[in-house]
């Protein structure tokens, strides 16, 4: 009997160990309901892609709309008198914000005062006084840059078009985002031997007019990942093609709209990687400790029917 006794008190406490560790292993599991706000600043392929990639993570980490997830999605139409207002609504409702593009993120950095807030879709987080230092954002704000490697865009360039001279740049002169990367730009694009000529734009309703006058003389354009250049790449396409002058730069979405190539960011596998920021801040991890971070996937992406169209051979292009 005591034999017996000592087997059962063994078999007891083994299981008792067994569910422990199973508490234990499912801990990390979302329990509680948390509401997510998500302020996107205008809609375009780019934006959207990075938001869908958002709420597919979430929901992958557990995080399942309708049952312990609650999320507010607000659109600014890009106009920025509505960033304000969206903005306090977000963080009086919900436990996190994610913000897509710059001035969505500068907008909520600047109400929220105790919401943890993400970012993604923005170039230079330090030169938009988004966060004190990319390592150690120290602040309630974090997230991911969709910034992409310039130099390498201007090398494509000299692959497809080797006899090119002129190169046009198109950009918003208001997006602190597309300031950052025609300053770059323009400094490979010297380097590389090119005459550059910039147009700024301050609303779609320039897009066509600034886009025509850099295709009467350059050989190519170069765009930066522009929300308001975004929202037009179909249009700008058509010009494309139209002139016979290729559009380089911008994110695979763009190239996708209108664009020839890039080597560039991802916005869905963008979106992803900000949501598993967003949890592990959701679990009680500091922002102002989460490192910002860079894109894990950078892709060479092209528009072979758009090649086509243009008389481009683009069979041997390659990242070096």
């Amino acid at each position: 009997m005591k034999k017996i006794a000592s087997y059962l008190a063994i078999a007891l406490a083994s299981l008792s160990l067994i569910a422990c560790r199973s508490t234990t292993g499912n801990s990390q599991a979302p329990k509680e309901k948390v509401t997510v706000g998500i302020l996107q600043y205008m809609e375009h392929d780019s934006l959207t892609a990075a938001r869908k990639g958002f709420e597919a993570e979430l929901k992958k980490e557990g995080y399942i709309s309708g049952k312990n997830l609650t999320l507010d999605y607000q659109n600014a139409q890009g106009d920025q008198s509505n960033l304000q207002t969206i903005s306090e609504q977000l963080v009086k409702k919900s436990d996190l914000i994610l913000a897509i593009a710059t001035p969505a993120a500068q907008s909520l950095a600047t109400v929220s005062t105790d919401k943890p807030v993400v970012f993604t879709a923005v170039t230079d987080p330090m030169s938009a006084d988004l966060v004190q230092s990319l390592k150690k954002p120290g602040g309630l704000i974090t997230g991911t840059s969709d910034r992409a490697s310039i130099n390498k865009q201007v090398d494509l360039l000299k692959q497809a078009l080797p006899k090119a001279k002129e190169i046009g740049i198109l950009y918003t002169s208001s997006e602190r985002n597309s300031e950052v990367q025609v300053k770059e730009a323009e400094k490979y694009l010297k380097k590389a031997g090119y005459k550059v000529v910039k147009k700024g734009i301050s609303s779609t309703n320039d897009v066509q007019d600034a886009t025509n006058s850099l295709m009467k003389t350059a050989d190519a354009l170069f765009v930066p990942t522009d929300n308001t250049v975004a929202s037009t790449m179909t249009m700008i396409g058509e010009l494309s093609v139209e002139h016979q002058v290729p559009v380089i730069g911008g994110s695979t979405d763009m190239v996708d709209a209108g664009g020839l190539l890039t080597y560039g960011t991802n916005y869905k596998e963008l979106g992803k990687q900000v949501a598993k920021q967003a949890v592990k801040i959701l679990k009680g991890q500091d922002p102002a400790k989460t490192p910002v971070e860079s894109p894990k996937k950078l892709e060479l992406h092209i528009n072979k029917d758009l090649a086509k169209k243009l008389g481009i051979d683009v069979s041997h292009l390659s990242v070096k």
